[in-house]
């Protein structure tokens, strides 16, 4: 009796025609980070003291309230930040594998020949939106993309698909 991994052999080992990488964009690193927390901190605790001489001392807690309530948004931040979208093809599957920042993982395997690019185009913006649509099926993808990055995604990205479309090239001599 033959497993599903038997069955399956030449398209495992098949190269992508396209593969991306998608992950959401952060400007600013850790120790970044970290260089502005200690800043935010010890501007906000000069201004704190300032108040509290003054007598005001209500002030100097929020704001501590306030550097907390940064570093909690931050925090959040990066956690989001673990987010991916894999989309690969070959000849044979189109494959959506996106994974949330908590670790949960939605796939789909689509056939390339199925599947059209469905794009909504803003005229000043550019491209807000990329769906794949197949089958009556509506897959939104490539979300943390900006337009700019959209459009040289939707170029590489739909050379891949009309070479998938067409088919594999049969060569016996190599």
């Amino acid at each position: 009796m033959m497993s599903r991994n038997d069955m399956d052999g030449p398209e495992l080992s098949e190269p992508p025609l396209f593969s991306a990488l998608l992950t959401p964009h952060r400007s600013m690193n850790r120790v970044r980070f970290m260089v502005m927390m200690a800043i935010l901190t010890l501007v906000s605790f000069v201004a704190g003291m300032v108040f509290l001489m003054m007598g005001a001392w209500p002030v100097f807690g929020f704001f501590g309230l306030d550097v907390l309530a940064i570093y909690w948004a931050f925090r959040v931040n990066f956690q989001r930040a673990k987010a991916t979208e894999e989309i690969s093809i070959t000849h044979f599957e189109l494959r959506v594998r996106r994974t949330t920042h908590r670790g949960h993982i939605v796939e789909w395997v689509l056939n390339p020949l199925w599947v059209q690019l469905d794009q909504i185009v803003h005229e000043e913006f550019g491209i807000e939106r990329l769906y794949l649509v197949s089958r009556g099926r509506r897959i939104s993808i490539a979300n943390f993309l900006g337009p700019d990055e959209k459009s040289s995604f939707v170029k590489a990205f739909s050379e891949a698909l009309q070479i998938a479309k067409r088919g594999p090239i049969y060569n016996p001599i190599t």
